[in-house]
């Protein structure tokens, strides 16, 4: 096949390439440039899309002796992923920017243009499995991205190639050290990748601006604290409330209110959710006959929970959890997985969660 390689710089994605040439593909590679600021070098595990990424990027290219571009996509990105971020939150939801860079850049912007100047498939470096063309959890669980990719349509997917995804990441840090690449020890970017000092608040703050409003306590009703913009809290988030209840009860962000800039924080008792409702959901194969049993993933690294899918409002979906869960924020992913022990890797789809509520199913 014709493959274009998505090299980030990193280990995972020079691996990926590797892969792909040692498989008899015939492989170009392309670094996306999504900064607008690229000669910022990155500090350590932070950001990415530097200038020395796209170097260390280049120079596995002409180790591997393949084709290498750099396409700029920085325009895109910052519509598609950094405004709709900044948006989300001054909405009060939490969004997942890795899950909608790969929606809308990644497998929409890169996949279009590949396919159309004639390549088959994109490589990239995501610890996820493709079995029969079914998305499925990386053997890997510590590095596992199904989440991230549940987005991707069937049709995304069968323009996919992810050959990380039967290997530990050990593994694959194994193989560059033996190709001699440079990247073999190079630290994985974590957080967002476009605020490489990880002050998510401040970034926001910078571009909202302040917007204060009141700490409420839903027990009481009373206002125990102020805060500087909704922006700066998640559904869930216990640390950083700024608020005084007169107790030692630790508390828990249970509601955001952008319209009048209120920040509702309440005691665990009172944080679970048993029923989360989402947007029209996203099958990554044939939809399936609700309503349905499956295993549901409400955060990026959370634990999955038995649930009972029905057809909700609109085209979404209702979600009945078989345990409460606590921090389920609307603008967040509910990743559905197939229930059952033998497929249980299996990625059915996902929905963005729109509501939660303390619900429990009989």
């Amino acid at each position: 096949m014709r493959l274009l390689a998505a090299m980030s710089g990193g280990v995972d994605s020079a691996v990926a390439a590797a892969l792909a040439v040692d498989a008899g593909h015939d492989v170009t590679g392309v670094h996306l440039a999504l900064s607008p600021d690229r000669q910022t070098l990155r500090s350590g595990a932070r950001g990415c899309c530097s200038v020395e990424d796209a170097h260390d990027a280049r120079r596995v290219a002409d180790e591997l002796g393949i084709p290498f571009y750099v396409w700029d996509l920085a325009e895109r990105f910052t519509e598609d992923v950094v405004d709709d971020f900044v948006a989300e939150y001054a909405a009060g939801r939490t969004p997942n920017p890795c899950l909608r860079c790969n929606e809308r850049v990644k497998f929409a912007a890169v996949l279009d243009r590949a396919q159309a100047l004639g390549f088959d498939a994109v490589v990239t470096g995501h610890h996820a499995r493709l079995v029969d063309g079914e998305l499925r959890r990386s053997v890997d669980a510590g590095k596992d991205q199904s989440y991230v990719l549940a987005v991707l349509t069937a049709q995304q997917l069968a323009g996919a190639v992810f050959p990380l995804g039967s290997m530990t990441k050990q593994r694959v840090r194994q193989i560059a050290a033996e190709r001699g690449f440079a990247v073999a020890t190079k630290a994985d970017s974590h957080d967002i990748c476009f605020i490489p000092d990880g002050d998510t608040r401040g970034f926001l703050a910078r571009r909202l601006g302040e917007r204060p409003g009141p700490v409420v306590d839903a027990a009481t009703g009373a206002t125990v604290g102020e805060h500087a913009g909704t922006y700066g809290f998640t559904v869930g988030q216990r640390r950083g409330l700024g608020a005084a209840v007169g107790d030692s009860r630790p508390r828990y962000v249970l509601g955001i209110e952008p319209v009048t800039r209120t920040v509702t924080i309440g005691t665990a008792d009172l944080a679970g959710v048993g029923e989360v409702r989402t947007a029209a959901p996203t099958w990554t194969g044939p939809a399936p006959q609700l309503p349905a049993r499956a295993e549901v993933q409400l955060r990026a690294h959370g634990t999955p929970v038995p649930c009972e899918v029905t057809a909700g409002d609109g085209g979404g979906l209702r979600l009945l959890l078989d345990e409460q869960q606590r921090g389920v924020a609307p603008g967040q992913s509910a990743v559905l997985y197939a229930p059952d022990a033998e497929r249980g890797d299996l990625v059915l789809g996902q929905g963005t969660v729109v509501a939660a509520s303390r619900r429990v199913p009989a």
